[in-house]
């Protein structure tokens, strides 16, 4: 859902100039298994356990290892934040009596109708098909209407580029990324899938 709303950019109080902006709500989207939901504020406890951890800190590029404190709840105020670039979905199975959150999944907005995907799993819940089934439901529910959506894992990660080919994406090539829990530049599979 798209809302447009006025911005205020310059000028004196009697005479503003407006510009419009659209602010993209962030839907729930609901699978048999959990309901992908904006994240809120008390995820920071369970968010702070995962991503303290090294193996999920490894596979991930922007989760620093060990995690400083006010990481989690920075990462949460941006995913709340009506101005955001990232959408970020809590991965969460209360509904089918599981834990509030398994996981992560993000769309980082680039520009032309495009975004990257990128997820993290909580170790008990690695090789269950959960990150399979969080990609495939936010591919389908497309809610910011990408035409293109890339993605990249690091090559000693091949569950997580199962997960992207069993979900329709296609493998661009090889490359790299900066890991800033390894502090090194670690090789990388770059995919992409389109939408439209």
């Amino acid at each position: 859902m798209d809302v447009t709303l006025p911005r205020k950019t310059s000028g004196s109080e009697e005479t503003r100039d407006m510009k419009q902006e659209t602010i993209v709500a962030q839907p729930a989207i609901e699978t048999s298994r959990f309901v992908l939901r904006p994240l809120r504020v008390s995820d920071a406890g369970l968010m702070s356990m995962y991503m303290s951890d090294a193996r999920v800190a490894k596979q991930a590029t922007n989760i620093p290892h060990p995690l400083p404190p006010g990481t989690v709840d920075a990462q949460i105020a941006r995913a709340m934040s009506a101005e955001r670039v990232d959408h970020i979905w809590a991965i969460d199975a209360t509904e089918q009596g599981g834990s509030e959150l398994l996981g992560a999944i993000l769309l980082s907005q680039l520009d032309r109708d495009q975004s990257e995907i990128s997820y993290w799993i909580a170790p008990a819940m690695w090789n269950t098909g959960l990150a399979s089934e969080a990609v495939r439901a936010l591919i389908e529910a497309n809610p910011l209407r990408n035409k293109t959506i890339f993605a990249s894992v690091f090559q000693d990660n091949p569950g997580s580029a199962r997960v992207l080919t069993n979900a329709g994406f296609e493998y661009l090539g090889d490359a790299e990324s900066f890991s800033v829990a390894r502090n090194s530049k670690v090789a990388t599979w770059t995919y992409l899938k389109k939408l439209k």
